[in-house]
């Protein structure tokens, strides 16, 4: 198996989850993107500056995992510093995302596909694929369209399952097939 890192940012706790759950069951390392500064308000205002160091040398991984939000339909401040600053040292890509927006809404204004599609042109050829996990997935029917609903939902061990649980385990074989 190739040599995979984990790096994540999470401001809510999901992506932290998320990336938590990769790494364990891809037995690989793991750690956070730090921002110098942390205020949501300035990373919505595009205003952000940096990140703290890695303690991890990137160069030495295989794959990177870069896990972390989307908000509004835009690739945040802390993954696009990673991506800038790592660039050089990066050998291959796979982002993933827990976010708000739906496989149906994608393609719009606030979707996540925008995103993936942003980091692929950034990456290039080292962006393997882009994978998201809708905070949806894990709501009741009635709920999945609700945004209050979506901004009090937080994933965990307990609502990890079913669609999400099956998209997961789906990802995992990717990975794992990227990695022979």
């Amino acid at each position: 198996m190739k040599k995979i890192i984990v790096v994540y940012y999470s401001n809510k706790g999901s992506n932290r989850y998320l990336a938590a759950k990769i790494s364990k069951s891809l037995s690989c390392e793991i750690e956070e993107i730090k921002p110098r500064l942390n205020i949501f308000i300035l990373f919505l205002m595009n205003i952000h500056l940096g990140i703290r160091p890695l303690k991890h040398r990137i160069e030495d991984y295989d794959l990177v995992i870069l896990c972390g939000p989307i908000w509004m339909g835009k690739l945040i401040p802390p993954l696009r510093r990673f991506i800038a600053n790592y660039f050089n040292d990066i050998n291959k890509l796979i982002f993933v995302t827990c976010c708000g927006s739906t496989d149906a809404k994608k393609d719009e204004k606030f979707g996540h596909g925008l995103v993936f599609r942003e980091v692929a042109n950034i990456l290039k050829d080292k962006c393997l694929i882009c994978q998201s996990f809708p905070v949806g997935l894990v709501l009741p029917d009635g709920k999945k369209e609700d945004a209050d609903a979506f901004m009090k939902t937080h994933l965990n061990d307990e609502n990890f399952k079913g669609e999400i649980q099956e998209r997961f385990d789906i990802f995992l074989k990717t990975v794992h097939e990227i990695c022979r």
